[in-house]
């Protein structure tokens, strides 16, 4: 392969996803870059799942990037994502590490795979009125023309395609050294995991995350000063708890709701991972249920890698 490669480990919440990445960069001397639209968040730690013990494997620390990186309260962008991103992949790169990406948050994911800065590209009328005659094939002709396609995703429509070439032309004719994003080869390894069992694993980590101090977590948030608004804004874990706080439901109807607005949530991320098939993003694969053996077994033999 030309290009570098990147790596990319996904998966809906509690398939055990970060785990499995962890140990796969231990032994292919990788290092992880989060994936995760909440875990950016100082502060914000059980309800996000940051589950630290899980990047300690056989007593090595595995290095994970984008996280903790900006303040609670703070509106961090996707666009931010990637600009941060580049700056992470770069400097791993220049260790003679493996970037690896790891996460849930789809549109973050597929932000990186894309391959290119969101930047504010306004509609072109002239443009998409020298366009709309051409064929699809053409299409695919003029896009390959502006840049090297990476993968079928842009072409699978022609409303895709077209936006793609209104972003490349307007990225050529305005790109920057700092705004250009890296080419990577792709190779996405995905954590299956059964329904029930996976609906199984989200109640009973969320009666843990209770446990472990959750509401706490969010109370002592809200005594920072972080505004009611804010942490309602980041949802899930965040918007029932709160909710709980100010005394506008019951801590039973808390748990209740929040309970199926997480089995939602994983829902929405499958349905996620499927449309980037259907958009011809390949994804590999790996049965949750396997041993971690198993699991690191077939992502070696996927991937090409040789365990050190």
């Amino acid at each position: 392969m030309n290009n570098p490669r990147l790596i990319t480990i996904l998966g809906p919440t509690a398939s055990g996803k970060t785990a499995f990445a962890a140990r796969f960069a231990f032994i292919t001397d990788g290092e992880i870059i989060s994936a995760d639209s909440r875990q950016v968040y100082r502060g914000m730690d059980i309800g996000t799942g940051k589950d630290y013990t899980d990047y300690i494997v056989e007593g090595n620390r595995i290095p994970v990037h984008l996280i903790d990186i900006v303040d609670a309260g703070y509106k961090y962008s996707l666009f931010e994502f990637q600009k941060d991103f580049v700056d992470v992949w770069k400097d791993i790169k220049a260790r003679g590490r493996q970037p690896i990406l790891c996460g849930g948050s789809g549109m973050y994911i597929e932000s990186v795979l894309d391959g290119y800065m969101l930047v504010n590209v306004p509609h072109d009328d002239m443009l998409r009125k020298v366009l709309e005659n051409k064929t699809h094939k053409e299409l695919i002709e003029y896009l390959s023309s502006l840049r090297q396609l990476h993968n079928v995703s842009d072409t699978s429509s022609r409303k895709r395609l077209i936006r793609a070439i209104e972003i490349a032309e307007h990225t050529n004719k305005n790109l920057t050294p700092e705004s250009s994003f890296p080419f990577f080869d792709k190779i996405i390894l995905g954590i299956a995991i059964e329904r029930e069992n996976r609906r199984r694993r989200i109640t009973e980590r969320l009666d843990a995350r209770l446990d472990e101090g959750l509401v706490d977590e969010v109370k002592g948030l809200l005594d920072k000063g972080i505004s009611p608004g804010d942490l309602i804004f980041y949802g899930l874990e965040y918007k029932y708890v709160t909710l709980f706080l100010l005394g506008k439901m019951t801590c039973k109807d808390m748990r209740s709701k929040l309970n199926t607005a997480i089995h939602q949530f994983s829902k929405r991320q499958m349905t996620w991972f499927r449309k980037m098939e259907r958009n011809g993003y390949k994804i590999h694969w790996i049965d949750a249920a396997l041993s971690m053996e198993e699991k690191l077994d077939r992502a070696l033999k996927i991937t090409g890698k040789q365990a050190r």
